[in-house]
C-alpha cells in the first residue's frame, strides 16, 4: 500500500472512530474499521474520477456534512 493510500485510510479511519464517538457507539474492532475506511477510500477514488475532483476535496466535504448534523 502506498504511503498516501495509507495516510488516506488512517484519515477515514479517525472519522470514523469521531463519528462513532459522537452517536455513543461502541467503535467495532480494528480490522472491521480498516476494511470500513479502505472502502470510504476506494469509494472518494472512485467518485474523484468520476468528478474530476481529489480525494482530500471529496473527504473535506463529507466531514464538514458529517459536523453539520
Amino acid at each position: 500500500m502506498g504511503f498516501f493510500r495509507q495516510q488516506e485510510e488512517n484519515l477515514a479511519i479517525k472519522l470514523l472512530k469521531w463519528k462513532y464517538q459522537r452517536e455513543n457507539r461502541m467503535p467495532p474492532d480494528d480490522a472491521a474499521l480498516q476494511r470500513h475506511a479502505g472502502r470510504i477510500i476506494d469509494d472518494a477514488h472512485r467518485i474523484a474520477k468520476e468528478k474530476g475532483r481529489n480525494v482530500l476535496t471529496i473527504i473535506r466535504e463529507l466531514v464538514a456534512d458529517m459536523k453539520s448534523r
